[in-house]
């Protein structure tokens, strides 16, 4: 067994991972490149961030820093970083396939407000300041559907008071899903937290993507599969008003 093929739980030591597979198809010479000569750029420095704070990574201070965890292929955050060149965003992500995804989009875009964190990104929320976040996204991420997997399931209760943690008052949190089962998790655990409020006031705020959240390709294959998406936005309530 390969460390690319071991379990999460054994990964992660005690912590129990929320994601599965680090790889899949054989990276090509091409991809391999971008991922041991173009990631080392990318990435985020862990010690840099606990030491100075999240803009510190960025060559040029950014006016905000945004959060997604588990970008998938990048779609979205390569959308965001190029029609918000103001804005940092730090994208974690642990499959290699979609990292050098990534990674090529935003090297022939010639975007340089992202940073990539390729590792458990409970270890990143564990070592961000509080308050140094302005928005965050955790979009379709794994339902782990069978009920002993559960406890592998990123939007929890813990999760969500690392992110009121972490948010300034105001911050917008979107989180997205096609599983029905997961889309009542994440309206009992992060709607009904006391720190967020749900930005919806009629269906269409759910159902309806909006125009600033582009689609993904695994938002499609949902589409198409007969999954309807739901799109949920929240705002981290102001601490002055004693949430």
């Amino acid at each position: 067994m390969t460390a690319d093929e071991a379990p999460a739980e054994i990964e992660s030591g005690r912590r129990i991972a929320s994601f599965g597979r680090r790889s899949g198809r054989k990276l090509r010479p091409g991809q391999r490149e971008l991922f041991d000569e173009t990631l080392p750029v990318r990435s985020l420095d862990l010690d840099r961030v606990r030491g100075q704070g999240p803009k510190s990574v960025f060559a040029t201070p950014p006016q905000q820093v945004w959060l997604e965890i588990g970008f998938g292929a990048g779609e979205h955050v390569v959308w965001q970083a190029g029609r918000n060149p103001s804005v940092g965003i730090i994208a974690c992500e642990v499959f290699r396939n979609g990292i050098v995804t990534c990674l090529r989009e935003l090297e022939a875009a010639a975007l340089d407000n992202v940073r990539l964190y390729t590792e458990d990104a409970r270890e990143l929320l564990d070592a961000l300041p509080d308050q140094s976040i302005d928005r965050a996204f955790i979009l379709f991420p794994d339902p782990w559907p069978k009920i002993r997997h559960h406890k592998r399931r990123l939007i929890s209760p813990e999760t969500l008071d690392t992110l009121s943690r972490l948010l300034v008052d105001g911050a917008e949190l979107r989180l997205g899903t096609d599983d029905a089962p997961y889309l009542r998790v994440m309206l009992a655990v992060a709607c009904g937290h006391p720190d967020f409020e749900w930005l919806a006031t009629r269906p269409a705020d759910w159902r309806v993507r909006p125009d600033d959240w582009p689609q993904t390709r695994y938002e499609a294959k949902a589409i198409e599969a007969g999954r309807p998406p739901a799109f949920l936005r929240l705002r981290r309530r102001s601490r002055q008003a004693g949430a």
